[in-house]
C-alpha cells in the first residue's frame, strides 16, 4: 500500500507525440484495481513510462467488471476484515499461501468479469499487463482460451508472491527484484523477468538544500533525526502504538501518515504525537524531510523510499502480505523486519548512523537502476506485433448459469463471514475452512 488511494483513470494516456502520416500509436490496456493503493500507483507509473516510449495507454479498474457492484463490496469487505479481524485475516492467508488453483465457486466469480474485459481491448491493442492478481486470473484465463492472442504480463507489484499472483496463460511475470521472482518461479508461472521496481521520478535521493526546504514547508524540526511512519492508504494495523514507541525510545521523531483514517489522526493527536498528516499529495517532500521510513506492509511505498535513498524498518506489520513481503525485503537486505519492541531503538539508530543503514541506502539506490525496467520489457514486446486478434463473440450464459455465478460469489461472501472470499481475491487468500476446502473445490499442488 502507499499513501494513495485514488481509483485508476479510466481514460487514455495519449502518446506525448504523434507519429505523422495518419499512423496510431499502438495501444497498451493496464488493468488495476482500486484495492489500497499499491497496485494503482504501480499501473500509474508504468503508464507513464510506456507513454514515453510512444504507446497509448488505457487504464481500468478491475473491481468495475465484477457485476452487480460485488467488486466494491469485497473491496470494503476486504479493508473491514484488515482493520477489524486481522487474525483471521492471517489465518486465511496461512492457509492458502502456497495452495494450488482456486475451485469452482472463485473461478465462477473471475469468469464474470471475462466480457466487460473483453469490452474494453480494442482491436489496436498490443499487450495487456495486469497489476493486480485477480485481473491477471481473468487475463490469463482468457489468453489460455485463445479469446486475447497479444502478450499478457503480470507486473507483481508485492515483494513476496502469493500463489493468486501465479496466473496460467500470463506470457511472463515481471518481479522488482530476485527474491520474489524466485518465489513466481518456485509456484511455476512463465516468463518469469526481474525488472526492478517502478516509481514516480519524484522519488529521488534529497539534496540538503531539498531537506531543509521540506522540513520548513511542513513544519518540521530542523534537525532532530525524524522516522517517517506509514501504514498503508486505509491506515490500518497497530500505528498509534507504533508511533508512541517510536517517540518514547528517543532515537527518532515520528512523522505519521494515516491516508484517509481521519480517526487515526485525532487519535494520534490526542497521544500527544505532534506530526501527523492524513491525505497528502506531496509524499515525495515529506520523504525528502524525513531520514528512516517505518511501514507495515511492504508495498510500494517502501520502494518509493528506496528510490530516495532512506532505509526501511518494517515493524507491527499488518497481517498475511504485510508479514511475507517484511520477510522477503529483510532477505533482500532492503530493510530489517523489527519484530520485538525491544529491538526498535537499537535498530533505528543503526539504520540511521551505522553500517547497516548505508548498507541499504546502496542496495535500494542500486535497485532502482535495473534496466531495462518493466516498461521496456513490456515495449520490447508490444512493438512489433500486430494489433490485437481479440474474440468478439459474446461470452454467453444461459440465465440460470449467470444466476448461479452472483449467487455462488454472495453465498461465499456472506456465508464465510465476507473475509474468506475478499481475502482471496483482494488481498491473496481463500476460505479457512478445511484449507479452504481445497479452494472451494479446486486442487493443492
Amino acid at each position: 500500500m502507499s499513501y494513495r488511494d485514488k481509483p485508476a483513470d479510466k481514460h487514455a494516456y495519449p502518446p506525448p507525440a504523434a507519429t505523422g502520416h495518419g499512423l496510431r500509436h499502438p495501444r497498451i490496456v493496464i488493468v488495476s484495481a482500486s484495492v489500497g493503493a499499491g497496485h494503482d500507483g504501480a499501473a500509474t507509473e508504468l503508464a507513464r513510462r510506456l507513454t514515453t516510449l510512444g504507446f497509448a495507454v488505457d487504464r481500468h479498474d478491475f473491481l468495475d467488471f465484477l457485476p452487480a457492484g460485488l467488486g466494491r463490496l469485497l473491496c470494503g469487505s476486504y479493508h473491514r476484515l484488515l482493520a477489524l479481524a486481522p487474525a483471521g485475516y492471517q489465518r486465511i492467508y496461512a492457509a492458502t499461501e502456497h495452495a494450488g488453483r482456486p475451485g469452482p465457486a472463485v473461478r465462477a466469480m473471475f469468469r464474470s468479469a471475462e466480457r466487460r474485459m473483453l469490452r474494453v481491448i480494442t482491436p489496436d491493442t498490443r499487450a495487456v499487463v495486469s497489476t493486480y492478481p485477480g485481473a491477471s486470473q481473468v487475463i490469463g484465463a482468457l489468453r489460455l482460451r485463445g479469446q486475447l492472442a497479444v502478450p499478457t504480463f503480470t507486473y507483481l507489484t508485492d515483494f513476496s508472491v502469493h500463489a493468486l499472483w501465479v496466473a496460467p496463460g500470463i506470457d511472463a511475470h515481471l518481479a522488482a527484484h530476485a527474491i520474489p521472482a524466485g518465489q513466481a518461479h518456485a509456484q511455476d508461472a512463465a516468463g518469469v523477468v526481474v525488472t526492478g521496481p517502478v516509481a514516480d521520478p519524484r522519488f529521488t535521493p534529497a539534496t540538503q538544500a531539498q531537506r531543509h526546504a521540506a522540513r520548513r514547508r511542513f513544519a518540521l524540526p530542523a534537525d532532530e533525526p525524524l522516522a517517517l511512519l506509514v501504514a498503508g492508504s486505509w491506515g490500518v494495523g497497530p500505528v498509534r502504538q507504533a508511533a508512541i514507541e517510536i517517540r518514547d525510545s528517543g532515537v527518532a521523531m515520528p512523522v505519521v501518515v494515516c491516508g484517509r483514517n481521519q480517526a487515526l489522526a485525532d487519535q494520534l493527536r490526542a497521544d500527544g504525537i505532534e506530526h501527523v498528516h492524513g491525505w497528502t499529495e506531496d509524499m515525495p517532500g515529506l520523504m525528502h524531510a524525513c531520514d528512516i521510513l517505518v511501514q507495515n506492509a511492504g508495498g510500494l511505498t517502501s520502494l518509493e523510499a528506496l528510490a530516495c535513498g532512506l532505509p526501511v524498518a518494517s515493524y507491527r506489520c499488518i497481517p498475511g502480505h504485510g508479514q511475507t513481503n517484511a520477510a522477503a525485503l529483510e532477505e533482500a537486505g532492503l530493510a530489517v523486519w523489527i519484530r520485538e519492541a525491544g529491538q526498535l531503538g537499537p535498530m533505528l539508530a543503526e539504520l540511521l548512523d551505522g553500517p547497516r543503514g548505508q548498507a541499504q541506502r546502496a542496495a535500494g539506490l542500486a535497485l532502482h537502476q535495473c534496466r531495462p525496467g518493466p516498461a521496456e520489457a513490456i515495449a520490447a514486446a508490444a512493438a512489433h506485433r500486430p494489433p490485437a486478434s481479440v474474440a468478439r463473440a459474446r461470452v454467453r450464459r444461459p440465465a440460470r448459469r449467470r444466476i448461479a455465478v452472483m449467487t455462488a460469489a454472495m453465498a461465499m461472501t456472506v456465508s464465510l463471514g465476507i473475509g474468506a472470499p475478499v481475502a482471496y481475491a483482494y488481498g491473496g487468500a481463500g476460505a479457512h475452512l478445511s484449507a479452504v476446502a481445497r479452494y472451494f473445490d479446486g486442487d493443492d499442488r
